[in-house]
């Protein structure tokens, strides 16, 4: 893919879509932007003319990717049921990860990590995509499907971390996970954990 005769969006556009490819292909660890740059057709220095490091690369790569993940609420909004909901939300985070393992090991094991994170771009929207799971546990409260004593916080928490942990072993490239046994296992763990006690 060439980029030396693109508009300035355009070609950053596409040295993103290169660069994620390259990461797919051979992780974070062994991601060199003079690759990316191979593959574009353009010069290393052409590429840190529209991305200064690698990191800030990679980080635009990652927001791109956390923008792709809301697409998710249009979707949810189609699927009715509290647990139907919640399940819809932990299947499609869990499919997310399986489509991109590379990505989400960049996320957990730098970009996660960096002190600079907080109020970034990608803590913003990827606080807008868990924030998801916790709506759908407060519209559970309202509905009395969940005890009113919950804290969606909390529960929001515990999916992440199930999910993450359910998961590590797929990001070291150890083994695959079944993604609709895991999505029912996690599902039903904190379903059952918080649903409404029936009264009468």
């Amino acid at each position: 893919m060439t980029t030396a005769r693109q508009a300035p969006e355009a070609r950053a556009a596409s040295i993103m879509a290169v660069a994620r490819e390259l990461l797919r292909e051979v992780g974070y660890e062994n991601f060199l932007p003079s690759e990316v740059a191979r593959r574009c057709g353009i010069s290393e220095g052409l590429v840190y003319r529209y991305f200064p490091t690698k990191r800030h690369l990679l980080s635009r790569v990652a927001e791109e990717w956390f923008a792709e993940m809301l697409l998710l609420e249009p979707a949810l909004e189609h699927v009715h049921g509290t647990y139907a909901r919640l399940r819809y939300v932990i299947a499609h985070d869990l499919e997310v990860i399986r489509k991109e393992p590379a990505l989400t090991r960049y996320l957990y094991l730098e970009l996660r990590p960096s002190p600079d994170y907080r109020g970034s771009r990608a803590h913003e929207l990827n606080v807008r995509f868990t924030s998801i799971v916790q709506k759908v546990i407060e519209e559970g409260i309202a509905a009395g499907d969940f005890r009113p004593d919950v804290d969606p916080r909390m529960v929001r928490d515990l999916v992440f971390g199930a999910i993450e942990y359910r998961t590590w072993g797929y990001l070291r490239g150890e083994r695959p996970f079944p993604l609709d046994a895991t999505a029912d296992e996690i599902t039903d763990v904190i379903y059952r954990g918080i649903v409404a006690t029936p009264t009468g």
